[in-house]
């Protein structure tokens, strides 16, 4: 028998009531579907500092052996389920209950679909690419993560100084609020916002695009998969910085190096809808 769990965020579904509706209409055909909700109502999903590691422990444990998860929330939602289920390459049928959702794939009253995906696995796989996310301090390793969507440097308050290279060459350097090493899904989030590229999600590129940059030559680059993005970063005086990995937030010090690459693990999303992904843009920024 399969092993389905639902993972809700209840802070959008409130009480569970569309996550009770799929398990019950799962347990009418004969399938067996376990809850598991990713936050309890008193945390805040984009506090993973501390929380969240214990948490996903505790969520690996429970999906490691999954052959399918159902994720009810928003993308912030499934980028903090995508990072836990990653390493076991479980797929992911996602149920948008945020607001613009560019992730998600189904709506809340898509219960039918849901069924026939767990039912029949008639479904296509899309495989999103991640990154691999390490801060050398000293040339120590103090920080390592993964993202589907974006690592940001940002400073708090005032202008960092910030050395961006690939592959060990340079490619900018400027003072600004920060910067965006993105993938492709993460393209029309946060680096859409400070003026990057689109790119297609199924796509494998490093995106990098500045933040508010006092500098006319600081633009965007597209890189490929293979670079080894390092972004070197600079705090005189009283100013501070901090990580960015897909929400969760580290404290940078000065001279911190930050290195970005792609990753061996992938995000892997059920696609059962046939609007393309630009069909899917149109709609959600139109």
């Amino acid at each position: 028998m399969k092993k389905i769990i639902l993972c809700p965020n209840p802070t959008r579904d409130v009480g569970l009531a569309h996550t009770e509706t799929i398990r019950m209409r799962l347990q009418d055909v004969g399938v067996q579907a376990d809850v598991y909700p990713l936050y309890s109502i008193n945390e805040e999903p984009c506090e993973v500092d501390k929380m969240a590691h214990r948490g996903r422990r505790v969520l690996q444990e429970a999906i490691c052996d999954a052959d399918l998860l159902i994720c009810l929330g928003g993308d912030g939602t499934i980028l903090h389920l995508a990072r836990a289920a990653a390493p076991y390459r479980i797929p992911i049928v996602t149920v948008n209950l945020g607001r613009k959702g560019f992730i998600a794939e189904l709506a809340p009253d898509d219960a039918e679909k849901i069924v026939e995906i767990a039912v029949s696995d008639c479904y296509n796989i899309q495989e999103r690419m991640m990154l691999d996310v390490c801060v050398l301090r000293s040339g120590v390793s103090v920080y390592e993560g993964f993202a589907l969507n974006d690592a940001v440097v940002r400073g708090v308050t005032r202008l960092i100084d910030l050395d961006v290279f690939g592959d060990g060459q340079l490619i900018t350097q400027f003072s600004g609020d920060g910067i965006i090493i993105s993938t492709p899904t993460g393209s029309t989030a946060y680096l859409m916002s400070a003026g990057g590229a689109i790119i297609e999600p199924t796509a494998k590129n490093l995106a990098i695009t500045p933040i508010c940059a006092h500098a006319l030559i600081a633009k965007s680059f597209v890189l490929a998969p293979e670079r080894t993005v390092l972004v070197k970063i600079s705090l005189s005086g009283e100013k501070h910085a901090y990580l960015s990995v897909d929400g969760g937030s580290f404290d940078l010090e000065d001279l911190d190096e930050i290195s970005v690459t792609q990753s061996r693990y992938v995000t892997r999303l059920i696609k059962c809808e046939e609007r393309s992904f630009y069909q899917i843009l149109s709609e959600k920024l139109y």
